[in-house]
């Protein structure tokens, strides 16, 4: 059995079997190829065959790094994750994709891999930091729009819960993203453009909490949204607590080429929006508006 995590993540998961423990680097970081690569041979050397386990324990830089491992070492092998942050257990360890990252954008390499097991203690929040807690709420605002109405009302065992659920539907009807999981993605767009320019101090919640709001504004200036639901928008990012508006500095024309980067832009500029109909993928979304939704926020 491997145990893959990193350094300062306490938590501890007990086993009588013969183990060894893979620390990874901090952050972002990990997920690179090299690290794929160091990962697997650690484990040739350890002696894990076809039969044995991996464990990882941690946000989800860790669980994404270690299911693609496991996905890929000897073609494949089994994964536990253990969650230890609000948006791995809600959200990253919870649906199969895994990946790492490229300078080109995030998550451009990477396989479906389902985990034996995902186990949420929700305990184990209660040590995070409190900005790392929010971060985990940008990706439970998400699922206020696939489903989630009155999230906030729940406890927070309730709330992951909850959002486990409603994922879980999502990918058991679409497992590799032909459709449906895509709506999963919602925010995320202007949020990994957010992160791959890297200049900014924002964690990826934070980073999706913004790309909510800015798709809630594209869907309302294409008149696909009301008044009132940008407005519900506006409401559940205050809720928790998270940013609205694009940081400092940002810069529009580098934004806008990243877009074109995104995996979802197959036809023209795509964009997870919300409608009439609820969250769609809508291709082909005008660059004007998109532009200039940028430039007013």
């Amino acid at each position: 059995m491997a145990f893959v995590t990193q350094p300062g993540i306490d938590v501890e998961v007990k086993t009588d079997l013969p183990s060894a423990v893979h620390f990874l680097p901090d952050g972002e970081e990990a997920k690179q190829l090299r690290v794929i690569e160091d990962l697997c041979s650690a484990f040739a050397q350890q002696g894990l065959t076809r039969q044995d386990l991996v464990v990882g324990i941690g946000g989800g830089v860790v669980t994404d790094v270690a299911g693609f491992a496991a996905s890929v070492y000897h073609r494949g092998i089994q994964v536990i994750h253990v969650p230890t942050t609000l948006l791995g257990q809600i959200d990253a360890a919870i649906g199969g994709k895994t990946g790492v990252n490229l300078p080109e954008g995030k998550n451009l390499v990477g396989a479906f891999w389902q985990p034996s097991a995902v186990l949420c203690d929700t305990d184990v929040l209660a040590s995070l930091p409190e900005r790392e807690f929010r971060s985990g709420m940008g990706e439970l605002a998400k699922y206020h729009f696939l489903g989630g109405d009155g999230l906030d009302a729940l406890s927070l065992d309730q709330r992951v819960a909850a959002c486990i659920q409603i994922k879980a539907d999502i990918v058991a009807a679409d497992e590799r993203e032909g459709a449906g999981r895509a709506l999963l993605n919602y925010g995320h767009t202007l949020a990994h453009a957010l992160e791959i320019e890297g200049r900014f101090d924002l964690r990826h919640g934070e980073a999706v909490a913004v790309g909510i709001q800015y798709a809630a504004l594209v869907a309302h200036a294409m008149g696909r949204i009301d008044e009132a639901k940008l407005a519900e928008h506006g409401r559940v990012l205050d809720v928790y607590e998270l940013p609205r508006a694009l940081p400092e500095g940002c810069d529009v024309d580098q934004v806008m080429a990243l877009f074109a980067r995104d995996k979802k832009a197959i036809n023209g500029l795509t964009f997870v929006l919300d409608g009439p109909n609820g969250l769609e993928v809508v291709p082909g979304v005008p660059e004007k508006v998109l532009r200039d939704v940028l430039t007013q926020m």
